[in-house]
C-alpha cells in the first residue's frame, strides 16, 4: 500500500527547460565564457549536477561555484518560460483527499526548491519539500528520499518515487520504494526502460491508478 508519493521536480512537475537554458546561458556570458549548447543534448543532461554537465559538453573551464551562485541569481529572471504539467494540481488534490504523502525530492538547492514551489502555488500541497542540501548526498544517492521518508514517518517500501530521468530511478530503487518513471520528461522511452521501473507513465494522472 503506498502512504507517499515523492516527486522528482524539472521534467516531472514542472516543464523547466527552457528556463533552465537561458539561465545557463545568461551565466557563461556574465563569465565571459564561450558557448555553443546544442539544446536538444543539453535538455537530455537535465536533472544532472551541473559538474557533470559541463564535463560531458566538454566545458572544462567553467568554474563551478561562480557560475551557480549567478545561474541561482538569475533563474527568476526567466522562471515565466516554466510551466506546469497537465493535471499537476489535479493530481495533488487527489493524494491530498486520500491522506498520501506527498514530497518534493530536486537537486535544485533548498532556497530555489522552495521559491520555484511558492511561484507555482503549491506549498500546501506537500508535506515536505527537499532540494539540495550540505551533508546529504543528491540522487542517484537514496540519502535525501530516506531522510524525506524517515521525516514523514513512512517506510520507503511504501513510497514510490515518481522522476523521469535514470537519477530519479536509481534513487527510489537504491532506497528500497517503489518507482515510476514519466515519459514526458527530458529522457526518452528506451533510456528510462533500461532502468526497470515499476510503472511508466506518459501523463500523471495516469499515476492515480497505482493508488486505487
Amino acid at each position: 500500500m503506498i502512504k507517499h508519493v515523492c516527486f522528482d521536480l524539472d521534467g516531472t512537475l514542472v516543464d523547466s527547460k527552457v528556463t533552465i537554458l537561458e539561465s545557463t546561458k545568461a551565466a557563461l556570458d556574465e563569465l565571459k565564457i564561450p558557448h555553443n549548447i546544442p539544446e536538444e543534448m543539453f535538455n537530455n543532461m537535465i536533472g544532472k549536477h551541473f559538474v557533470d554537465i559541463f564535463m560531458e559538453l566538454k566545458m572544462d573551464a567553467v568554474d563551478f561555484e561562480p557560475f551557480i551562485k549567478i545561474y541561482k541569481a538569475l533563474y527568476f529572471n526567466f522562471i515565466n518560460e516554466s510551466a506546469l504539467y497537465p493535471n499537476v494540481e489535479e493530481v495533488l488534490n487527489y493524494l491530498n483527499e486520500k491522506e498520501i504523502k506527498v514530497s518534493l525530492l530536486t537537486t535544485k538547492v533548498q532556497e530555489q526548491a522552495d521559491r520555484i514551489i511558492d511561484h507555482f502555488g503549491l506549498r500546501n500541497s506537500f508535506n515536505y519539500i527537499m532540494g539540495r542540501r550540505d551533508g546529504l548526498e543528491h540522487k542517484p544517492s537514496p540519502e535525501s528520499l530516506l531522510h524525506i521518508c524517515k521525516e514523514l514517518d513512512v517506510n520507503p517500501s511504501e513510497t514510490i518515487m515518481v522522476g523521469d530521468t535514470e537519477l530519479d530511478i536509481q534513487c527510489g530503487k537504491n532506497a528500497g520504494s517503489q518507482t515510476c518513471a514519466t515519459l514526458f520528461g527530458y529522457r526518452t522511452e528506451e533510456q528510462l526502460k533500461k532502468e526497470n521501473p515499476d510503472f511508466i507513465i506518459s501523463g500523471l494522472e495516469e499515476l492515480k491508478q497505482f493508488l486505487e
